[in-house]
């Protein structure tokens, strides 16, 4: 079929068109402040496709998100910080400067204060983290509150739903917010048994067309959390399904989790809670005496405890940072357990740094993840990281799915957010930060038995060219990652 050619009139018509549609994206994407390169990167694409870069950016691009602090919420939640203040004095004057501004960047850039706790348990692997949870379910009065990137209708999936109806049934509270995206594989029949005995359950950024003008496609909820009464809490890598348990599957995700006891546990029902109205619409007024219940006053601990969130509601992210201000802090050692290894540049000017400078720095990733183009692009870095002294080592057991960072015997970081762009700007993430030994020296031995299991990587591999070319390109894509 041969197309009719366009008359002149019609060619500077379609010219001017275009060029009014380029300028007008252009405005738009400038306009909302992003990293040069990202702005860049989108401005051509939509350039270079004019209708699919246009979907695309519709649905993946970056989008003003807003959701709010709940003042009130937060004032109660500070009600003990006086107490805990008061409890920490003494090791807060005798920590490092150097740490004592790390707190108060945490403070600055999420608005959580350090806390405490009376006590700290790293749970390595998913059947012990699923026990510990499950007993902390089953020992639950009041409520209990779970929020969850990935929650799957499988064995442990199903068993941890059983249980919440028998709580339920009880008289205990439970609420249960899911990533729409991430365990869109509950449906209505799992989920019915739960809504028939009174769980609450709710979508965080449900991603059908038509919820909202413009639908989320990222901007997930990548956020691991249990409250049991206001008083037990539990954070970290796990998510609830079968590919995290060794007793189901024996190729099951290596991973770890944290369980929190004492005060600092009111910072994760926050966090909970503002997510949980931001979801729902719920107005905090309707909890009414709840509240109560939800904060309860919980005896200061010995141990310090910083909850850190982040996500893109909050342009100052605050786990990046605190990631890159504790590395620079270190003085002998950083050593870093990531599943997805795809660092800006702060977060690698400060490894490599730090390794430049003497420090023994350590990274932990994977042989192979669940995403081959993170794989790849976090192969790309490892030449510079080596060179500049960083030992790097990749786990060859299973995948690895732990998310740490060990630093001298002074700051130990466990949470959800992956070493990576996507976890540090575009999820809605969250980290407990244990200054002091309680942490560190049993994340440091989980790291050093880790590494029986690993191989570490030589400056002078050899590499097929096919390789080296696809990690050079996968890299590109890194800012997306």
């Amino acid at each position: 079929m041969i197309l009719p050619e366009l008359s002149p009139e019609w060619k500077t018509g379609l010219s001017l068109a275009w060029s009014g549609y380029i300028a007008v994206l252009s405005v738009w994407i400038v306009m909302q402040k992003r990293a040069p390169v990202s702005t860049m990167s989108w401005i051509l694409s939509l350039a270079l496709l004019p209708f699919a870069g246009f979907v695309i950016y519709y649905f993946l691009g970056p989008q003003r998100l807003r959701k709010q602090r709940l003042k009130r919420l937060r004032t109660r939640a500070n009600a003990n910080a006086q107490a805990d203040l008061a409890r920490l004095r003494d090791a807060a004057e005798h920590a490092p400067p150097a740490l004592q501004q790390m707190a108060r960047l945490g403070t600055a850039t999420c608005g959580i204060p350090v806390s405490s706790a009376t006590g700290v348990e790293l749970l390595s692997g998913g059947a012990r983290t699923f026990d510990a949870i499950f007993d902390a379910v089953r020992a639950a009065r009041d409520h209990v509150h779970l929020e969850y990137y990935i929650f799957e209708p499988d064995t442990i999936g199903t068993a941890l739903r059983d249980l919440l109806v028998a709580r339920a049934g009880e008289g205990v509270k439970v609420r249960l917010l899911i990533d729409a995206l991430g365990s869109k594989r509950i449906g209505r029949k799992f989920m019915a048994p739960m809504l028939a005995a009174g769980v609450q359950v709710a979508l965080f950024h449900d991603t059908k067309i038509g919820r909202r003008l413009r639908p989320v496609t990222n901007y997930r909820t990548h956020r691991k959390i249990v409250v049991c009464d206001g008083r037990v809490g539990f954070t970290g890598g796990v998510n609830i399904t079968d590919e995290e348990d060794k007793r189901t599957r024996p190729d099951a995700y290596h991973d770890v989790h944290l369980r929190v006891e004492g005060s600092a546990v009111r910072w994760l029902q926050t966090t909970f809670m503002e997510d949980w109205t931001y979801a729902t619409g719920e107005d905090l007024h309707s909890f009414g005496d709840g509240l109560d219940a939800m904060l309860p006053k919980v005896e200061a601990g010995e141990i310090p405890v910083q909850i850190v969130t982040s996500g893109p509601d909050n342009t100052l992210e605050a786990i990046h940072r605190m990631h890159v201000e504790a590395i620079h802090n270190a003085n002998h050692r950083a050593w870093l357990t990531t599943p997805y290894f795809v660092p800006g540049e702060p977060a690698l000017m400060a490894l490599t740094s730090a390794a430049l400078r003497g420090v023994d720095v350590r990274l932990l990733v994977p042989r192979r993840s669940d995403s081959a183009i993170v794989s790849a692009a976090a192969r790309s870095y490892f030449d510079e990281l080596i060179a500049a002294g960083v030992k790097v080592w990749e786990y060859k057991a299973r995948m690895l799915h732990s998310k740490t960072l060990v630093v001298d015997e002074d700051c130990a970081m466990i949470g959800t957010a992956n070493f990576d762009n996507r976890s540090f700007r575009l999820n809605f993430e969250v980290c407990a930060v244990v200054y002091g030994p309680a942490l560190t020296r049993p994340l440091a031995a989980q790291f050093e038995t880790d590494l029986h299991s690993s191989a570490a990587v030589r400056a002078h591999r050899p590499q097929p060219f096919w390789q080296r070319l696809g990690d050079s390109i996968a890299r590109l894509s890194s800012p997306l990652l």
